[in-house]
């Protein structure tokens, strides 16, 4: 097993966009901050949901809160002047087996409990949406849900990262 920060770190991770997967594309363009929502351990394997931090205002097709200040500092992302977290989509990736997921990258910082809960609150009505169930999508998460360690939800092939949207 791999070291896994705890629910609510935020680190850099080369986040796929949903809008970039549909354009065929099967790599984030950039490395950007991103907040590890949840970590479900299955057998030798780490299931992780990843949620994108921004410092543009969502899109028309996406769902995100904004991010108080307070939380920016928290989070390690103080020199931005706005930001959200994007709830609608998330990325999944296996640790042990990721080319992505760096369990040696630098935590920049962490949300409070408090906004993690938001943030887990909001999160959770586009874990359940029929158009994310597909193949090894969201309706793995069920299958793989044995003792979640963090807070939040999983899934995809091995060895890559899977970006669903609702």
């Amino acid at each position: 097993m791999v070291d896994i920060p705890p629910s609510g770190s935020v680190l850099r991770y080369p986040y796929l966009w949903g809008w970039q997967r549909d354009k065929g594309e099967t790599e984030g363009r950039k490395s950007r901050p991103v907040c590890m929502v949840l970590a479900i351990p299955k057998g030798a394997q780490t299931h992780l949901v990843i949620l994108a931090i921004s410092g543009t205002p969502p899109r028309s097709d996406q769902t995100a809160l904004e991010i108080p200040q307070l939380e920016c500092r928290r989070a390690g992302i103080r020199e931005w002047k706005d930001a959200w977290i994007t709830v609608s989509e998330f990325n999944h990736d296996i640790a042990e087996a990721s080319f992505y997921y760096d369990p040696n990258v630098e935590i920049l910082g962490a949300f409070s409990k408090g906004f993690l809960a938001k943030v887990a609150a909001a999160f959770k009505p586009f874990l359940a949406m029929p158009s994310a169930r597909r193949p090894g999508g969201i309706a793995a998460i069920s299958r793989i849900e044995e003792q979640p360690r963090r807070i939040g939800p999983p899934s995809g092939p091995a060895g890559g990262a899977l970006c669903l949207r609702h």
